[in-house]
């Protein structure tokens, strides 16, 4: 990554010290105590221009209503329980963040990781979807929790409770793994557009119009619109569980590798299984989900900390419905990819697939021109849902980290620093696809980047979790505890197995 970009990270973070970020008022931050409704200003603002503080209304593109500019309903609260499954469009509607971080998950990078799986071992890694789901989904309701007990996102609690050094750190290692990762699958987007009209259009054409695109999503769109289109994206996964019925599997062989685990002794599976729940359990996932519960009560109308401290039952019941449906979602798609991918790529010899366009290419001669279309559709569509969230995820990590206001619910006139962050971060993708960096090669250092940060940065979460000064009556009960623990010492032997795989190698 270009040393410029780090400049502009060492000037911001200068600039939050200078201007004395501990007196945050009510938009993010510590604010107990304050009443004011004045919104804290921007420290690039305070050095451009003298201008009082605007209204919190004057901040926010939507002005606060009593339900969710989602169209989901108030902070938390959930009509899921009314809704029938026979009517999926009100169903997804009624979901929330969390749909929406399961969804992110199946990014391009993460689909390049199980059509290689899938390519290379077959049907032996399909058990890794039923495996890894409870796990997801204690850990993301673990963060959903703290965030709507705290009113804060997970970088302000996290640095309250903990050394700065310590969550600085892993707040660093995020920044560089989500660049990175945005830079993929930029290019990912891309590949898929240049795959559906044959080579027409140049991968390296369509990087920077899809980088535009997204940029002007995030910065120009409201509150609501961002997230319902977000919504909308999440159908582009359902490609991939299309496509699987184009490679008729062997039903019983299927059936097997779905509930008995298969495991082997090799650095290649070894390195396959640690990509896995690199890709299932990413960090920067546990700071969006805590942001969107943040944003949702927001735009709600809850614009103070003091407003949002505290969270009925039925809110997290809600909250945990929706993780619970979004992560679920989540692994369906996984499994079908592997799937898919090992019933026609691995059966017909095509073991060295290792990017989700090479996956695409490969399925025409085999699996035929519709679900060739399906899955590079599938890339397209999970890309441009994925990579506004692994930016705004960087700069909610980082302005929270640094008590900075800012979400995608504030214009960027009033939040620069907030938008700057996005920015770079999207503009150091485009660049990734320009300077040759392998792509491959950048994955793997994001999966080492995720493995090395994720267990120290998930014992923190279940701590934060389990405090009863700070969650009061709602810390998180003994199984989402004992699962997430779990995760945590998963990870962490995942990550020491990396390295020395990779020492081996």
């Amino acid at each position: 990554m270009p040393s410029s970009v780090w400049h502009i990270y060492c000037l911001i973070a200068v600039n939050v010290w200078r201007t004395g970020f501990l007196d945050l008022a009510c938009e993010g931050g510590l604010t107990i105590g304050v009443t004011s409704k004045k919104a804290r200003k921007d420290p690039i603002l305070d050095r451009l221009d003298s201008e009082p503080r605007p209204s919190v209304e004057a901040v926010l593109k939507d002005t606060p209503t009593d339900e969710s500019s989602v169209a989901t309903p108030p902070a938390g609260e959930s009509t899921l329980t009314d809704i029938s499954p026979r009517d999926p469009l009100r169903l997804l509607q009624a979901l929330g963040p969390g749909l929406i971080t399961g969804a992110s998950d199946d990014d391009p990078s993460g689909i390049g990781t199980y059509s290689q799986v899938g390519s290379q071992f077959g049907f032996g890694l399909l058990w890794t979807a039923l495996f890894t789901f409870p796990l997801m989904a204690a850990v993301q309701e673990m963060c959903a929790r703290i965030a709507l007990h705290t009113g804060v996102g997970l970088g302000v609690s996290l640095r309250r409770k903990f050394p700065t050094w310590l969550v600085g750190s892993c707040i660093l290692a995020l920044l560089i793994a989500n660049t990175i990762n945005i830079g993929a699958d930029l290019g990912a987007v891309a590949a898929g557009g240049s795959l559906l009209t044959h080579g027409t259009a140049q991968t390296v054409w369509l990087v920077i119009p899809a980088a535009l695109l997204i940029l002007g999503l995030q910065l120009f769109a409201n509150y609501a619109t961002i997230f319902r289109i977000f919504k909308w994206l999440t159908l582009a996964l359902f490609a991939y569980v299309i496509t699987a019925f184009f490679a008729h599997p062997r039903f019983r062989a299927v059936i097997q590798a779905t509930f008995i685990p298969h495991i082997e002794f090799t650095s290649a599976y070894i390195t396959a299984l640690v990509a896995i729940l690199g890709t299932t359990i990413s960090p920067y996932l546990f700071f969006w989900q805590a942001s969107s519960e943040v944003d949702e009560m927001k735009a709600a109308g809850l614009t103070t900390v003091a407003q949002r401290r505290g969270v009925k039952l039925s809110e997290l019941r809600a909250a945990r419905t929706d993780i619970f449906i979004g992560m679920l979602f989540s692994n369906v798609v996984m499994y079908f990819i592997i799937l898919t991918s090992a019933a026609v790529l691995h059966a017909h010899g095509k073991t060295n697939v290792q990017t989700a366009d090479q996956a695409a290419s490969a399925l025409a001669p085999v699996a035929g021109q519709y679900a060739f279309i399906l899955f590079s559709v599938g890339m397209i569509g999970t890309g441009l849902l994925a990579i506004p969230i692994l930016s705004g995820s960087a700069a909610y990590a980082l302005t929270e980290f640094f008590r900075l206001p800012g979400t995608l619910a504030t214009r960027p006139r009033y939040r620069p620093t907030f938008y700057l962050i996005i920015v770079v971060a999207t503009l150091c993708g485009v660049a990734m696809n320009f300077i040759g960096v392998n792509p491959i090669r950048a994955l793997f250092l994001t999966a080492v980047i995720n493995g090395m940060v994720a267990p120290p940065l998930l014992a923190l979460i279940v701590l934060l979790a389990s405090d009863r000064a700070v969650m009061k009556d709602k810390v998180s009960g003994p199984l989402s505890k004992t699962l997430t623990w779990a995760a945590t010492g998963i990870m962490g032997v995942a990550a020491v197995a990396l390295l020395v795989t990779t020492i081996h190698l």
